[in-house]
């Protein structure tokens, strides 16, 4: 019997983004050290807006905070 193996990259990736600002899909994630949050990993995330294309926004990136241990 085998388990499945996942990384956060892939969780993330797929998944919908919301904030005030920004609506739309990650379509990719990377661990990123430069920015830091209190007891948790920082993903840089590339988000790719639902608005439509009359607005020609282009994909943006934010940073996400992820708790992975107690």
């Amino acid at each position: 019997m085998s388990a499945n193996v996942y990384t956060i990259e892939n969780l993330l990736v797929g998944k919908p983004y919301f904030s005030r600002t920004l609506q739309g899909q990650i379509i990719s994630a990377e661990l990123d050290n430069s920015v830091w949050y209190s007891d948790c990993d920082t993903y840089k995330v590339q988000v790719r807006p639902n608005y439509p294309s009359v607005f020609n926004l282009k994909d943006t990136y934010r940073y996400v905070a992820v708790k992975t241990s107690n």
